[in-house]
């Protein structure tokens, strides 16, 4: 009875352990974690200062039972998130009579400067605008300049409750930027709410949580007040040596950058449980403890996870059931025996393949990289992506690699691009400098770099997926039909150029391509051009204007200047581009005969016909009509300056750019013109537009995004962003 009595105490100490891990406290030791009924959790606290990581993360609780951070209340701490959700949020909002006089604020500001870790969630929550005749703008000013905002209309109050989404009818949302630790909010109205003021007299606009329902929304009988909504602020450590600290988490913790960057978090990985920020850390949770979570065989416990083990002379997955017959005690040791040799064999194979791959990762800069915001792709993963490199899912080579198409677990299609089998050290030579030129850049027009592999012994490069091929096959495969209208000719030549010009000038440092050829230009799913390959790319700084290199690039496009000299400028990618012009308009390859099958030289026979007028003659298209025509000889004069024996005398990518666009944007204007003619013929009326820009305007990538809306002001009809 005795013995009876100890083990059944001895179960009960073990669970009562078990329990007492699950709901052990999320706050710190002597220091409370239930604010009313908010829990909060270290690195947050209230009560004392040492029951907070720092000042930034000491809240107050109040007598009710609500939580403050400064003047806002907080509902909800999320340690899994890295986010809480902050409630009475003010918002701008203005109210008219049928004078025109309004009632209320234009203006709201958010400002979080004062506390480093915190942001305005960019993931979880929206920038929405609701009322008839509102335009709602945010911006922010902290070392750049951002605009962006959306406008709400509406002229029928019985039609607002047919609506459920907020696409402009009464309700517009937007996206907010990463990282902003400051928000201002204005409002306008384009009549103010003159024609409506019956039925909707108000504006209003607001940055809240995406859960925000607004399919209830009535407009008729919304609140004339300030409405005060919940919003999400995210939360990190900041600084990014944060992961470097000793000791910066609890044990079993995993310490990894936001997924938004700015700073660093602690998480507790599948199988455990806990706080990761308490010096107690993640626990493990002992799966075979509460209750046998085996069909069948023993359940042992594994740190951050379980294995059932089937009985000896049976297999199988013990979680699901075994399978076979119990053997002898003596058959069942020789084949245990056999089997532990096997298994001690595969483990040192195993091993020893891991810590190749530990050298090759080390030796590729991984330790750095690894807290880099790019991703880092495991060798297994791209194996499988791309069916171990199958022959099937060959998109290509150049000079230092061949890409292969690659499906990753999430669907996500990459092009990976795998070193030659041919001089390893020169190859990773080779791959380590297209890193560093492709880490540099970030524009709409450049095919992105999603990550790398430092598994191998020459990292392996995972780019984006671009699905329409090249620039070279729609030219030269009869079949195309993208390059059947000289407006998409123009168009692809434009973004080209745009690209050329952000490595040329916007590019920190300065690139030089050194290999442009239709080759090297990709069009995605709607068919945008993207500069791709830079294998032969180099770095400049600001003040210089060529470097001396070894000759690299593609017969036929290269500078003969840079052939005569070997030094490099950026001229040089002006005249290759030159010749992509060429390509473009005449359909010959640089280094092809002539239609006829003549031995000439296409490049000198298109700036011949350039000088003798005769353009038409070597045009592989027909311009639709003489507008278009004279389109095409100002893209064929700009080509000739381009291809100059002299690079001085060649214009610069930014001139080249900016005098297409300006192209483009005379073309676009004439077909936008010829749309609005044949809309009026067809009506049988004219009618009434006015014409209103919000400019949206990012100084780190100097690319500019317009949304134009347009309405009808005698029919009230259209609505178009």
């Amino acid at each position: 009875m005795k013995m009876r009595s100890v083990l059944w105490m001895a179960v009960m100490l073990l669970l009562s352990c078990s329990a007492g891990i699950r709901a052990s406290s999320v706050a710190k030791k002597n220091c409370p974690e239930k604010c009313g009924d908010v829990t909060v959790p270290y690195p947050f606290g209230f009560g004392k200062p040492e029951c907070a990581k720092n000042d930034s993360f000491l809240l107050k609780c109040e007598q009710n039972g609500s939580l403050f951070f400064s003047n806002i209340q907080i509902y909800n701490i999320s340690l899994e998130n890295g986010t809480f959700t902050a409630g009475n949020i003010p918002s701008p909002y203005k109210c008219y009579d049928q004078s025109g006089l309004a009632a209320g604020s234009l203006y709201w500001s958010l400002n979080l400067t004062r506390w480093p870790p915190f942001t305005i969630s960019s993931t979880y929550n929206k920038f929405i605008g609701l009322g008839c005749d509102t335009v709602a703008y945010m911006f922010v000013n902290e070392g750049q300049r951002f605009t962006s905002g959306c406008v709400a209309l509406c002229y029928d109050p019985e039609a607002i409750k047919n609506y459920g989404a907020c696409s402009g009818y009464g309700c517009c949302q937007t996206t907010i930027p990463e990282n902003l630790k400051t928000l201002n909010i204005t409002l306008t109205s384009f009549y103010n709410h003159s024609d409506i003021w019956k039925f909707n007299p108000c504006s209003y606009a607001f940055v809240v949580a995406n859960s925000y329902d607004y399919s209830e929304i009535n407009l008729q009988d919304y609140p004339t007040e300030r409405p005060s909504t919940q919003a999400v602020i995210e939360w990190v450590f900041e600084g990014p040596n944060y992961c470097q600290e000793s000791e910066p988490c609890g044990p079993n913790a995993i310490c990894d950058n936001s997924p938004t960057g700015g700073g660093s978090r602690c998480h507790c990985p599948p199988g455990f449980i806990g706080n990761p920020y308490l010096q107690q850390g993640c626990q493990d949770i002992d799966e075979c403890q509460d209750q046998n979570p085996c069909q069948e065989g023993a359940c042992r416990n594994t740190i951050g996870n379980y294995t059932c083990d089937c009985p000896l002379g049976m297999r199988g997955d013990g979680k699901v059931g075994c399978r076979g017959l119990r053997l002898p005690i003596t058959i069942a040791i020789v084949i245990g025996g056999v089997i532990l040799v096997i298994i001690i064999t595969i483990l040192i194979f195993i091993v020893c393949q891991r810590r190749k791959k530990e050298k090759y990762f080390r030796d590729n800069g991984g330790m750095i990289l690894k807290h880099q915001r790019i991703r880092i792709f495991s060798e297994t993963e791209l194996v499988k992506a791309t069916n171990n490199y199958d022959n099937s899912q060959f998109l290509g080579e150049g000079g230092f690699g061949s890409v292969y198409k690659g499906v990753l677990a999430d669907n996500t299609l990459v092009a990976v691009k795998k070193a030659k089998d041919v001089d390893k050290a020169r190859m990773n030579q080779e791959f380590q400098h297209e890193i560093g030129i492709v880490s540099q850049v970030n524009h709409k027009n450049v095919v992105k770099l999603l990550g790398l592999c430092l598994e191998t012994k020459v990292p392996l490069l995972v780019y984006e997926f671009v699905s329409n091929g090249t620039l070279h096959h729609h030219i030269h495969d009869k079949r195309s039909q993208i390059l059947g209208s000289w407006k998409n000719r123009l168009r692809i030549a434009t973004e080209t150029a745009l690209a050329l010009d952000y490595l040329h000038s916007l590019a920190d440092p300065p690139i030089i391509h050194g290999d442009v050829k239709s080759m090297n230009i990709l069009l995605d799913d709607h068919y945008t051009a993207k500069v791709s390959d830079f294998g032969a790319s180099v770095l400049i700084s600001p003040n210089q204007t060529g470097i001396g290199s070894k000759i690299q690039g593609t017969f036929g496009y290269l500078d003969p200047e840079y052939l005569m000299t070997g030094n490099l400028t950026a001229k040089s990618d002006v005249y290759s581009f030159g010749v992509v012009l060429v390509e473009l308009l005449t359909g010959e390859k640089p280094t092809s005969s002539s239609r006829d099958g003549e031995k000439r030289n296409i490049i000198q026979y298109f700036i011949s016909s350039v000088e003798d007028n005769q353009i038409v003659q070597v045009l592989n298209f027909e311009p639709a009509d003489d507008d278009e025509m004279e389109e095409v000889e100002a893209v064929a004069g700009l080509v000739k300056r381009c291809l100059n024996g002299s690079g001085l005398k060649r214009p610069t990518m930014k001139v080249v750019a900016e005098e297409l666009a300006r192209l483009k944007k005379l073309s676009d204007n004439f077909w936008a013109q010829q749309g609005n003619e044949e809309t009026e013929c067809l009506l049988g009326e004219s009618s009434s537009h006015t014409s209103y820009e919000i400019s949206s305007i990012n100084m780190d990538q100097m690319d500019t995004y317009t949304v134009h809306t347009t309405f009808d002001i005698e029919r009230g009809s259209t609505v178009s962003i």
